[in-house]
């Protein structure tokens, strides 16, 4: 399972209108527009959606989305892209990974446990960033309180006002100083809250989260966690204050309530390799429970409740992108039920040499940037011509063509392998220049792609 944490965007999604969430989309994902197309709707359609009256929009169901297409042709970072745009709880999860109720392996509710999670985590960073400076001034008041002594008490024939004077000039000092770092090597005591959690053997099949729901209901004193004093230096001490006070400013009860809502609004499950639930004529042996995921797959995405450490949680709005490559089994093979559920269905088209190039040099992340980018850090100026590119997407594509055709992860292994010699001998080369041109890609790939043995284990 994957978990991909949001990006913040500059645009706001809601000012987003389809035309400009696919331009974003491009500037990560070579080709397939239709697919960019549906899931750019489905975007926009959320934003409608949450402009209409309570009422109406309790009605409107999320359109969900069935991607089919071969492995390697951008289905998963269509939907990863798209979930960091929105800035919405996302979760990747595989199919094959869920079971049947009664046989061993995870549940399908888990998938909704887990946005719910990332939900909070979510919510509880955005809190953090609002009170990150207030905890930061109360640690540092607490820490100023452990570095000072005590006050003396006030003697009869003493001014209280001067006396009151001088301690603040003295506090103001200390204050000075641990804020220039005149203090970093000072060791204090302070008291530290113990992550103490009791060891229980869990019973398989059962969910964890409803026995830890469990077990602080029943023993709440058990898991307070006692504290013990710890001797620090003040950078560490401060650090470890400045936590404690911003989980003391955080209401997490409002945190729970604030990403349940938004995972109910806003949360995208993407399911990958349903085409191997996808039940065939005559199935036996492991084939027998395909259908019974299916089966337990259908009302998370019909719309459900699912019991979580955060409450209760409704499934009805969350978007589901479901992809298989559909290889061997087709989407008719799907339970008719589930079929329904996915009324948007977009074929992917399969990856040839122009996208190849395209993939190496276009998205912001290109493949040949991230080798640029890495070798720089070795000082070595790596270069690239136009038909050492051209080179590098035909043998992927010869290599796709006479094996098993795996997409644009098949430019991983040509340039893993092309850049094997540089990469070893990167920090002892003499000469930090070095140029990749076709010449060189054909001495070090021609032979291995020649010989289709080799290609099928190498590349």
């Amino acid at each position: 399972m994957a978990i991909y944490l949001p990006e913040t965007t500059q645009t706001s999604t809601e000012a987003l209108t389809p035309r400009q969430i696919v331009a974003e989309l491009d500037k990560y994902v070579i080709g397939q527009a239709k697919a960019k197309r549906a899931v750019a709707i489905a975007l926009r359609n959320r934003t409608r959606r949450q402009k209409l009256s309570p009422e109406l929009a309790e009605e409107i169901a999320p359109k969900n989305i069935l991607m089919i297409g071969p492995t390697g042709v951008g289905k998963t970072e269509i939907a990863r892209r798209l979930a960091r745009l929105a800035q919405s709880p996302f979760v990747k999860v595989e199919a094959s990974k869920f079971t049947e109720v009664g046989y061993v392996g995870r549940d399908v509710e888990s998938m909704v446990r887990d946005l719910t999670e990332l939900g909070v985590d979510m919510v509880r960073e955005e809190r953090l960033e609002e009170v990150r400076v207030k905890a930061a001034q109360n640690a540092e008041e607490r820490l100023l309180d452990i570095l000072l002594p005590p006050p003396r008490p006030i003697a009869p024939d003493e001014d209280a006002g001067d006396a009151r004077e001088q301690q603040h000039q003295t506090r103001e000092r200390f204050r000075e100083q641990l804020r220039a770092g005149r203090l970093d090597n000072r060791v204090v005591d302070i008291d530290v809250r113990e992550k103490s959690f009791p060891s229980f053997e869990i019973v398989s099949g059962s969910s964890v989260e409803e026995v830890d729901i469990n077990l602080r209901d029943m023993l709440p004193g058990l898991f307070q966690g006692k504290t013990k004093k710890r001797r620090v230096k003040v950078p560490e001490a401060l650090e470890y204050l400045t936590q404690e006070e911003e989980q003391k400013l955080i209401d997490m009860d409002s945190v729970a309530r604030t990403a349940v809502e938004r995972v109910e609004q806003a949360g995208i499950i993407f399911i990958d390799e349903i085409d191997k639930i996808a039940g065939r004529e005559g199935g036996h042996g492991p084939d027998v429970s395909r259908e019974g995921v299916q089966r337990d797959i259908l009302p998370i995405i019909e719309g459900t409740t699912v019991n979580t450490k955060y409450g209760m949680v409704r499934t009805d709005h969350i978007l589901f992108i479901a992809a298989g490559a559909f290889h061997v089994s087709k989407p008719s093979d799907l339970i008719p039920e589930l079929q329904g559920r996915f009324p948007i269905r977009v074929e992917l088209d399969a990856l040839g040499k122009d996208e190849f190039v395209r993939i190496l040099t276009e998205p912001r992340s290109a493949l040949v940037k991230q080798y640029i980018a890495l070798m720089e850090t070795e000082a070595i100026n790596l270069i690239f011509t136009v038909d050492a590119i051209d080179r590098i997407a035909d043998f992927a594509t010869i290599v796709n063509e006479r094996t098993e055709n795996i997409g644009a992860r098949r430019l991983h292994t040509v340039m893993e392998k092309l850049l094997d010699e540089i990469s070893f001998e990167g920090p002892d080369l003499v000469d930090k220049h070095v140029t990749i041109d076709g010449d060189y890609v054909s001495r070090m790939l021609a032979d291995i792609v020649k010989n289709e043995d080799l290609s099928r284990y190498i590349l």
